[in-house]
Order: C-alpha cells, then structure tokens, then sequence
C-alpha cells in the first residue's frame, strides 16, 4: 500500500504533470484498483475499553478524550438505542447483547475518574452525571473479579467522595423483621432410618434407601421434610403467608431473606428437585436456629438424593448431598450442646459431561445422639477422635521442610523434622486510597507515609480500642505483626513481583521476632505476570516464548530467596485454572505439564523447601493428580460456605494423593440483610466452621481426610479499592456468593477493618472473628 501512494506522489508532483495528464493518472489507478487512501479499521468497544484504562494508569486525559469522542463516533448511537430499551440489569444470559452500551459508559466513566483524580472536580461531576443520565443499567465486567459492576453506580460513589459524604450514613442498611418458622409438625429429633426402610447396597453407586413404612416416616420427619410433602398445604401458616402475598416471587429471591417463615413455605413447594429443595430448606432452619430441623433436612438430602446435581451462578456443577454432609458436620462441630455424632458419612461423585449421568457412591454414615458416658468423655468442644498414624512411609525430598505420609495415609508438614500446622494470612495492608487499577498502589514493605524511617503497617499500626477513629494516649503502637503473633499466625503469603522487592532485612526479622514464615508465591502467567503477554493476548502455556519468560521469572524468585530461613514453600499461580489474562482454562493439560516443569526446575536449584500450587477449587485436580506429579502439595481458593469445604479434601485424596490446605477463604463483615454486629457474629462464625474443617480433616483425626496441612485466611486487612473507588468502602452488591447475605463484599473481608479510612494505613478495628482465631489458633489443637 505504501508503494502505491509512492506511485501517486511522483506522478502528482507540479513539474512533472499538468492538471489533464494528473486527472488521467486518476481515472487510471482507479480503474485498476489501487486506492487513493487506506481506510484504517475501525476499533472495537473492546479494544477501546483496554486503551482506555492503560491511559487512565498513565493520567493522559488528552488520549481518553479522543477515545471518548471515537468511541462516541462509532458506537455511540447504538449505545443509545440499547440503553431506551433497558429498565433493569440485563440478566446474565443476555447482558453480551448490551455490551456495547456498557462499553461506551465504561470509557466514559474511565475518563471521569481520571479527571477526579486529577482534581478537575467539576469536569469530573459533569461526566459522572451524564453517565447516571444516559446509562443507568450500564455494567462493565472485572475478569480479575469474575463480576460486573454498576457504572452507574460507581459514577454515584464518586460524586459522593467529591461531595465529601459518607456512603455509610447516606444510604444505611435497612433492616427487615426476621421470623422463624412455626411447625405445626415439628417430628423427632433424629431419625433411625432403619426403622422405617432399608439401606441397599451401602458404600456403591447402586445406593438406595427402600421405605418400608411410608407413614410412620412421615410422621418422624416432620413437616416440610421429604417425603413428608403434604403437610405444609395444610398449615395455617402457610395459607397465611399465602394470602398476604409474602410468597410472590421466584424461590430464588428467598434464599438470603429474613422473614425465614416464607422462604420455608416457598422451599418446600419450589418447582426444584427434591434434592436441590431439601438443601436450602435445611439452610433457612440453620438461620433460624432450628438445628435439628436443619439436620433432619440435610440427613434426608443425603439418604434420599444422594445423586443430585445443580449449576451454580457461575455455571458450574454443584452436588447438594455432598455439601449435606459438610453441612451436618458443620453444625455438630459449632454446636457441642447438641450432643450428637455423625460420623462414616461420604459421598463420591462420577460426573460426566452429562448432568443428568451422575453416579454417587454413597453411604449416608451413622447420626446418632451421644450417651451420658460419651458426652462426659467427648468433652465440650465436639473434637473427632484421634487415630495413630503408624511410621513414614514417603517423605517428599529429604530438605529443611518437606512432607510426610503415614501407614495410614494421612500427611503432615515438618519444618525441620517437626510437625508445622500452617496457620496463615493473606497480608496486603493497602492504604484506603491506593488502587492498582489506577497505578497509585504502593509497596506496603517499603511504605513509610509519616517519613520516620519505620515500614507504617507491619510496625506502627494501632488499635483504636473506643471506635473513635482518633488516637488516644491508652491506645499503644503495636504493629501487624506483633498483633498478629497474638492471633496465633505463623505463615504470611506473600506474591512476588518486581515491580514490588520484597525486603529480605524485614522478612528476616519478622521471622526471628514474631516466628512468622513466608510462603511466597508466584502469578506464574496469572493476569499475564511474569510471560511477557498483553492482557487482552492473555498467557498461552504452550507458547515457548511466555513459557520462558514465566521460567526465568520463577527462577529469578527461587534464586533471590531459596536460602533465607523464613522460606516454607513455593506457591505457584493463583486460581490459573479460572483462566483471566491467561488460557490455562482452556489448555488445563498444557497448564499442568508446565507447571510440572517449573516444579522440577525449582527443586533442581532448592531442594530445601516443597512446591505446591494455588489452584481455583477442585477444578481439573485430575488433571493436576495426572500431569503434575512433582508438585508436592495441592492448594486452592476456595470459598464454598460456613461449613467448610465439603468434598475438598476426598477429591484431592482420591485424585492426587497430595497433602492439601487452602490458599485463601474467608467471608466479609458486611450484609445488607445485617446490622455491624450481626454481620461480625456471622463473619466470625463462617471462619470457625471452615478451619475446624481445616483441623479435622488434618492428620490424626478419625473421619477425615487426613491431607489437610492447615489454610491461609484472606484477608488480614479490608481492602478499600476491590470495587473501584479506593476512598469509599463500598456497600454495593455486585455478585452472588456463598457468604452471610448472600453476596460478595469484597472490601470487608478483613479480620481488621481501618474504620473511616481518615486514619489509614494505621488504625486497626479488631473484627470479632480475631478474637476468634486468637482462641482456636493459641490452642493445644495441632
């Protein structure tokens, strides 16, 4: 092309042409088809969107402004159209037909926030108020995140923050009056199956309980508890609720609700499976403290349905019966004073690409209500027994730490020949204010805002004991990390980046001080760290180019740091199989063998410390236990529920035989459906109930798995910038999730908070799950 314009140049020069012979040179290069010009393509909202936020990270609002204007020239009219013909969020199967629409809002809203930034108040209000105007169902997705965000409202928050208000008090939770169902057929406390069936073919996938006496198991079960079906019809309640119109609406809209009356009722005649109905009814009697009610739902889920299969809001596989079990387990553990026993419970899942083949192996285990003589020998607390574990059979590598297994399977960690429980934090202490997103996030380990020569978080944060957001001389400088010595942490993980240098001075000295470890862990191509690839190119694992350059980046770590004492174990990736900037979800083989490779070239050069990966759940462990047989240990986010993590350690065991913890976990201390306490109490008590699963499924104890080698709880401190507007802690709902209320909060996940944030990065508010983990982590318990 550039040859024919040079064609063009030489014969338009005025010396050599006059103006006939210039127009016959025209009439001739368009006969033969040479342009005149190069029409440039025309970029997509997409793209837009990318170079957008690349200019917000630099400040360049001249570039934005002539993205705004192109995005507006080529899509802008179409935006329009789509956005009259919105009165609500488009629903997750049909928000692609609106993306252009969410794009053009979100390049607008890009441009807005850079300007506030930049202090132009005004222009950035103007903008902000345009988009609340035009584009109020807009929603742009996060792939870090996996949710999409209201632009609208985000454009809202930020007027706000100019305005100086406090999100908080201008729009306080509301809160709705809780009521607790009233049975009219409440049943026995525990059912003995066997009374009234028979269980086939136990601990097979031919499992079934044949019912032999259809009535007395109605009348033993209750109300409302398969295959006691009828009952509910004829309850004066019901009829009640029925006729005030407190049952309108789809099921789904009664999962996180408080009036717990109705959204029994409307369980138990939801047009579900019984087996999908049985679990949430079982969920709205634990809200409601009706524990047994609870287990009889999720005991008769798991004797009746033990094969069913649901989708989750992500479009994943979920299997109720096993998050049944879990479920039992659960409430027996937090609730010793109900003196009952579940043990032998388990249920194995084949699944195939067809949700409706599903094959369970199943053996619904023994619930039983202890004896005198057994509660005064269990004690209070509702440990499981203890079991020996015979001699080593397997050590992973003879270094500093390394693993074991048992004669009886079970696996331990030892540091230094003696057992080591992880009992760890996701440490990221951000300053309210700070965002990658916009590139003003600052190294924590080499902050020091007052300018004393002291790193802020770890060494001279406090705790503003009477919630005043103001220091007072009786409210000592103490640190994170002497705080969380208290607490019982003895782990941080920590990522590696260069563009963040880990201090080996402090790391040292946390170690020797408060005994603290580093796991440090590697993005291995996560988010396109470390490979070299752009982020809309995304990391390709079989591409040698980003598989060098993540090798090299790796052993740049491993190098650096194989010697230091504080070193337990390298960690690589972070939930890669979820995919976000990198195809590991796509090529899950290639992933795998990679990350074996790099295994090997780490224990080439540190033989010293174990290898693990941080994976998303249990998401292609087979392929993990198949084409990664180097990597010593398995981790993984997960999130899952208040009771712990279900089939988590099964799956790992039966998969991959590998020692397992969990990478991070957690819940936020916020819900719309709460006051502060409540949602405090309901943070603290998620917590417990996932590291018992943690300890119990640890070595030693009988029942579990035997691979747990301990977890990483996320996170130690609420992290203001999660949802885009790092000054504002953020109350909006973006995304469903397994936690109290229902939804994902993710800046208020911290065991501390940092109050209004006018205090930050040092004020510390100790939520109640501190207090908690203060207690279960000082413990004798592992």
């Amino acid at each position: 092309m550039r040859k024919a314009f040079a064609i063009i140049n030489n014969f338009m020069k005025p010396k050599q042409l006059g103006l006939l012979q210039k127009a016959l040179v025209l009439i001739f290069l368009f006969f033969v088809g040479i342009p005149l010009y190069a029409q440039v393509p025309e970029r997509s909202s997409s793209e837009i969107v990318r170079l957008a936020w690349e200019a917000s990270s630099r400040g360049d609002v001249e570039t934005l402004s002539d993205l705004v204007d192109e995005i507006l020239k080529n899509d802008g009219q179409q935006a329009q159209v789509l956005a009259s013909q919105l009165h609500d969020f488009p629903s997750r199967a049909k928000v692609n037909e609106y993306k252009i629409m969410s794009d053009v809002a979100t390049t607008l809203f890009i441009k807005a926030e850079t300007l506030m930034r930049q202090g132009k108040n005004d222009e950035a209000a103007k903008e902000f108020k345009n988009i609340i105007a035009q584009y109020p169902w807009a929603q742009s997705f996060d792939a870090s995140r996996g949710a999409y965000w209201s632009v609208a409202e985000k454009s809202q928050d930020s007027i706000d923050v100019m305005l100086g208000k406090d999100p908080l008090k201008a729009s306080p939770v509301k809160q709705s009056p809780k009521t607790i169902p009233v049975l009219k057929y409440p049943g026995e406390e525990i059912i003995d199956w066997t009374k009234y069936g028979n269980f086939l073919n136990v601990g097979t996938k031919d499992f079934h309980y044949q019912i032999t006496d259809q009535e007395g198991l109605v009348a033993a079960l209750g109300e409302g508890i398969y295959p006691n079906i009828s009952d509910v019809y004829r309850d004066p309640g019901y009829k009640q609720a029925l006729k005030a119109g407190r049952l309108a609406g789809s099921h789904w809209d009664f999962v996180n609700t408080t009036d717990l009356e109705a959204a029994f009722y409307k369980w138990v005649t939801a047009p579900e499976s019984w087996g999908v109905r049985l679990f949430y009814i079982g969920e709205t009697f634990e809200k409601a403290g009706m524990f047994l009610q609870a287990i009889k739902a999720y005991d008769s889920l798991i004797v009746n349905f033990p094969s069913t299969v649901a989708l989750t809001y992500w479009q994943t596989p979920w299997y109720p019966a096993q998050a049944a079990v879990a479920k039992i387990q659960y409430l027996v553990r937090i609730h010793p004073e109900l003196h009952m026993e579940f043990r032998r419970a388990k249920i194995r899942i084949t699944a195939t690409d067809d949700l409706h083949n599903v094959m369970a192996t199943t053996d619904p285990g023994i619930l039983r209500k202890l004896n005198a003589s057994e509660i005064s020998e269990q004690g209070s607390n509702g440990q499981p027994k203890k079991v020996p574990l015979g001699n080593p059979v397997f050590y992973s590598g003879q270094g500093q730490v390394r693993f074991v297994k048992y004669e009886n399977g079970h696996w331990q960690l030892l540091v230094d020949n003696k057992p080591f429980f992880i009992k760890g934090m996701s440490y990221m202490p951000t300053r309210v204010g700070q965002s990658p997103d916009d590139g003003t996030m600052v190294d924590w380990m080499q902050e020091d805002d007052n300018h004393d020569g002291i790193i802020d978080a770890p060494y001279e944060s406090w705790v503003d004991v009477h919630g005043t957001n103001k220091k007072t001389d009786d409210e000592p400088v103490m640190g994170d990390l002497a705080l969380m010595k208290e607490m019982g942490v003895n782990t941080l993980r920590i990522y590696y980046q260069t563009t963040m240098k880990a201090d080996k001075p402090f790391l040292e000295q946390m170690y020797q001080k408060y005994g603290i470890k580093v796991a440090m862990s590697n993005f291995l191509g996560k988010y396109a760290i470390g490979s070299g690839a752009k982020w809309l190119e995304g990391t390709d694992y079989e591409n040698p180019v980003h598989q060098k350059n993540m090798m090299d980046y790796v052993r740049q770590m491993v190098m650096e740091f194989k010697d230091e004492p504080y070193i337990l174990m390298w960690i690589l990736g972070n939930e890669n199989n979820y995919g976000v900037a990198s195809n590991a979800d796509k090529k899950p083989v290639a992933y795998y063998k990679f990350v074996n490779e790099v295994a090997k070239m780490i224990k080439s050069i540190d033989p010293n410390h174990p290898v693990a990966i941080c994976n998303g759940d249990t998401l292609f462990v087979d392929k993990f236990g198949k084409y990664a047989p180097d990597v010593d240990a398995y981790g993984a986010n997960a999130y899952r529920g208040n009771y712990g993590f279900g089939s988590f350690w099964d799956e790992v065991a039966q998969q991959a035989d590998k020692p397992a913890f969990i990478t991070e976990y957690g819940a936020p201390s916020f819900a719309l459906t709460m006051d502060y306490a409540q949602a405090q109490q309901e943070q603290s008590d998620y917590h417990k109930g996932n590291w018992l699963d943690i300890l119990y499924n640890s070595a030693g104890y009988e029942d579990g798995a035997g691979n747990s080698v301990g977890g990483m709880a996320f996170e130690w401190l609420d992290e203001w910038w999660k949802n885009y507007s790092p000054s504002i802690h953020d109350t909006k709902a973006d995304a469903v999730g397994p936690f109290p209320g229902g939804y994902y909060f993710e800046e208020w996940f911290g065991i501390m908070g940092q109050g209004d944030g006018s205090n930050s990065p040092y004020l510390r508010e100790p939520r109640k799950v501190y207090y908690t983990y203060k207690e279960l982590w000082n413990s004798s318990t592992q």
